[in-house]
């Protein structure tokens, strides 16, 4: 069964039948955390760098922001059995998306944020797929932990 995660949102689950999907990755970014051991992954999509910029916006939406959407994410799979030395982490978005003209620069800074992040909880990135300046749909399927990336027509298994 798909699993919608929206905007701001994170899920987590350890049904081997869901696949957890998140659509339109722009300058957000998407991150998937997958423990092969106990078959539990979670999938989080934020919008913007740090709780810092916004601390009563983190307060009543934590999944905006990479440092805190991160940590909920983290307890969530930990509360599924998920052990966090195993998990498999994977990155899509960061976009240059139209309009921004460099002038924020929120998908790459999007992306030293979820780096930093990821870091201070000892979790190295398997693969990602960031950049550019298209949008791209991400899945996580629970039966294998294999992550899929829609851009353009173009899929790509990480």
């Amino acid at each position: 069964m798909n699993i919608v995660v929206g905007v701001s949102d994170a899920r987590a689950t350890a049904d081997p039948a869901d696949v957890l999907v998140t659509y339109s990755l722009g300058s957000c970014i998407g991150v998937t955390a997958y423990d092969p051991v106990v078959a539990a992954g979670g999938l989080l999509h934020f919008q913007l760098p740090t709780s810092t910029l916004d601390l009563q916006r983190a307060k009543d939406n934590p999944l905006m922001f990479a440092d805190t959407g991160l940590a909920h994410l983290l307890i969530w799979l930990q509360q599924l059995g998920a052990d966090k030395r195993r998990l498999e982490i994977n990155l899509a978005g960061a976009a240059q998306m139209l309009g921004d003209n460099n002038l924020f620069n929120i998908g790459r800074r999007n992306h030293a944020a979820i780096r930093k992040v990821l870091w201070q909880h000892g979790l190295l990135i398997q693969h990602e797929d960031v950049g550019g300046n298209s949008p791209r749909n991400m899945y996580l399927n629970l039966v294998d932990g294999v992550v899929q990336i829609k851009t353009s027509g173009n899929t790509v298994s990480l």
